[in-house]
């Protein structure tokens, strides 16, 4: 594993780390609102590392990357922008392939919207969010959300961290192993309830920036997700020329956790896919003889 500083959008500091082969094809992981580069553990210590470059960083406000409270550092589109051109412009990603899990599909959007494809091998909304106003509300963003997102930013600790508990309490259908569900809310206290509130603070319509994508798209959603509703993802999927689905029965809003057997191998099928045959040929060949 390897720590890296990368400098994003308006000079702000990202905490990013790696894993896997240094020359291998990259996977960029983009966590969710209130989250952390830690959500990904399980793919990051998974067999996807022995085949390609990982990387995830901590969003702006998060885990350990800088965390200004004025809420402009989270209300601008270019400087979410260009905290990811910054990750694949400097730790030299080439193409990465972007999995994207819930608020990460707004990111992943004005990434798109502000350099285009070029630097991109394709994209894996993961429970992902791509639209962001009132009328979302309740059709395309669920009670999962909804119902903890008023003690969640606010300043008042007691009411914070109850809303917390219960926001990721319902992130996932099944119930999380004690300490992996301890884990997360220490990495979700971690943000400010400030910041959580200025990451909201946005209307955002995507669907002409997922109508003009030309890179491979894939769609992974639980069926049981009331965080964000399958709903979007059936948008995803109607904008989106050539993308495909993946739906996961019994699962709420955190596949990659839910399931992450599953996950992983469909992860790793779509990036040998992705990506070149010639350089993902070896990684075949590894994953046959075991």
């Amino acid at each position: 594993m390897k720590v890296h500083s990368v400098t994003g959008g308006a000079g702000l500091r990202l905490h990013v780390r790696e894993w896997g082969r240094e020359d291998a094809p990259s996977i960029l992981f983009i966590h969710g609102w209130s989250q952390s580069h830690l959500c990904w553990k399980n793919q990051y210590e998974s067999r996807l590392a022995d085949d390609f470059r990982l990387v995830a960083l901590d969003l702006r406000g998060h885990g350990m990357s800088d965390a200004p409270l004025d809420a402009g550092s989270y209300t601008e589109p270019q400087l979410w922008a260009d905290d990811i051109a910054a990750v694949i412009d400097e730790l030299k990603l080439g193409n990465p392939i972007l999995v994207g899990w819930s608020y990460a599909g707004f990111i992943i959007c004005d990434y798109l919207r502000a350099h285009g494809t070029a630097h991109v091998a394709g994209i894996n909304f993961v429970g992902g969010a791509t639209t962001l106003n009132k009328a979302a509300f309740g059709t395309l963003i669920g009670s999962g959300f909804l119902d903890h997102v008023i003690g969640a930013t606010s300043d008042d600790l007691p009411g914070n961290i109850a809303a917390i508990r219960k926001f990721v309490r319902a992130c996932t259908y099944s119930q999380l192993p004690a300490d992996v569900f301890e884990t997360a809310i220490c990495w979700n206290m971690i943000v400010p309830a400030k910041i959580r509130a200025a990451l909201l603070a946005r209307e955002i319509d995507s669907d002409a920036v997922l109508t003009a994508l030309a890179v491979p798209v894939r769609v992974t959603h639980g069926r049981e997700d009331t965080v964000i509703l399958p709903a979007m993802g059936r948008h995803l999927l109607a904008l989106c020329p050539g993308a495909t689905a993946s739906w996961y029965s019994a699962t709420g809003h955190a596949p990659f956790l839910e399931d992450s057997s599953r996950f992983n191998n469909e992860l790793y099928h779509f990036a040998c896919d992705v990506h070149s045959p010639r350089v993902c040929v070896a990684a075949k060949q590894r994953q046959a003889s075991r």
